[in-house]
């Protein structure tokens, strides 16, 4: 362990620069955020739960009119009733997709959880038993987007352009909102109807900017993941455009009904207080991420990405070879958590996993992954993915931890 911490000052050292960045980013993205608060009026009274039908619901309303201001959108749907990423991106495709539609990946295979969804494996009520076709175009041998290959492949009846900006359980780049602007400008101008969607999970307050400033019909992701700041409980955010958000809503609802229901009886207060917290905690969140990556860098281990190379998300792919290692990382990453700490997981047969996965998640809120979490696929090349770290201090010292299980499982 004494080892570990010398190459944890070193590492440490080393990221100082790349920290900075991460604090510009930080300090542009609050001020976006507090300007939304401070145009909103943002008050106590919006904190107040509601029940029934939820007509007029001031604080829902609020909660999703600022965080259409902040993603520069037309329109938002902010909701505690939606229960993941997965639930987000699946409403945001069945709002928007007709049977005889298909829906084409810009970015290859989606997650796994999507596979379900979309219906690759035959699932009951997915798209393809709806009658929506799917294809995909694979990323360019750079990991970008391949304009040329994508606009040759949209046919008539495609409705709706999926971007997936994280890195998911493949070892690529996440891509930044500004690799998609050429695509987007391509698209709106030759084919308007089309609906360009982007799972936004692990992406938001990373940079700048998001995929909405460039045009995105539908971006979407969970409020336990980056946008929740770790405070939110549970839910969903979809942002876009009126005639996008217009029809998912309806599915979130009911025709006719849209985004005019919807209530809930406890405080509203952590929605918002999670968005105003959201740029420092991804901030630190990426800084867990990098110290990771350059500890891992030192001790000779392949990362993805590198400790100093750009990000999209907050993901750090860390590539340990073997199934062993795998495991005691993990292990190590749960005993450095806050809560479960005693606990050892095990690789389990997860629902809408093609593999077994391994997750530590010693989280205050469940599944939430902008707290420090850890998981991965069993097959090779035997890569772990974290995510998260509410503070730089705790994610330090599970980091170290992990690494110290890694090393006794030589």
């Amino acid at each position: 362990m004494k080892d570990l911490q010398h190459l944890a000052h070193q590492a440490e050292r080393d990221c100082q620069e790349v920290f900075k960045r991460f604090e510009a980013v930080e300090a542009a993205c609050t001020s976006r955020v507090l300007d939304a608060f401070e145009n909103h009026r943002v008050e106590a009274r919006h904190f107040t739960p509601t029940n029934g039908y939820g007509y007029g619901d001031l604080g829902r309303d609020t909660l999703e009119a600022l965080t259409a201001e902040v993603f520069r959108a037309e329109a938002a749907i902010v909701r505690p009733h939606i229960t993941s990423g997965t639930h987000t991106l699946a409403l945001c495709l069945f709002g928007l997709l007709l049977p005889g539609d298909e829906l084409l990946s810009a970015t290859g295979k989606p997650y796994d959880t999507l596979s379900e969804v979309i219906g690759l494996g035959q699932e009951p009520g997915s798209l393809h038993e709806m009658g929506v076709s799917y294809r995909q175009v694979e990323l360019g041998a750079d990991g970008g987007l391949d304009v040329p290959a994508i606009m040759a492949g949209i046919r008539e009846n495609t409705r709706v352009l999926f971007l997936q900006r994280s890195r998911g359980y493949a070892l690529r780049n996440a891509l930044v909102p500004s690799d998609m602007a050429a695509l987007f400008r391509e698209v709106k101008a030759t084919r308007p109807d089309i609906f360009i969607m982007v799972d936004n999970c692990y992406g938001a307050f990373v940079n700048e900017d998001e995929p909405t400033f460039y045009g995105a019909d539908a971006v979407a992701g969970s409020l336990i993941k980056n946008l929740g700041g770790g405070l939110a409980p549970t839910g969903g955010y979809i942002v876009g455009s009126e005639r996008a958000i217009t029809r998912i809503a309806h599915r979130l609802t009911a025709p006719g009904i849209g985004r005019e229901v919807g209530s809930y009886e406890a405080s509203y207060r952590p929605f918002f207080q999670g968005f105003f917290m959201a740029p420092h905690t991804v901030c630190q969140a990426l800084k867990v991420a990098a110290f990771a990556a350059r500890m891992a860098e030192l001790l000779g281990l392949k990362t993805s990405p590198a400790f100093d190379a750009p990000r999209g998300d907050i993901i750090q792919a860390l590539i340990l070879g073997e199934r062993e290692k795998v495991i005691a990382y993990c292990r190590g990453i749960q005993s450095g958590s806050p809560v479960d700490s005693h606990l050892s997981p095990e690789p389990w047969d997860m629902p809408g996993y093609q593999d077994q996965v391994i997750m530590a998640a010693g989280a205050f809120v469940q599944g939430a992954s902008i707290e420090l979490s850890c998981d991965a696929p069993m097959r090779a090349p035997f890569a772990v993915y974290q995510q998260g770290g509410l503070t730089f201090a705790s994610g330090r010292r599970a980091v170290l931890r992990a690494f110290s299980e890694w090393l006794k499982s030589d």
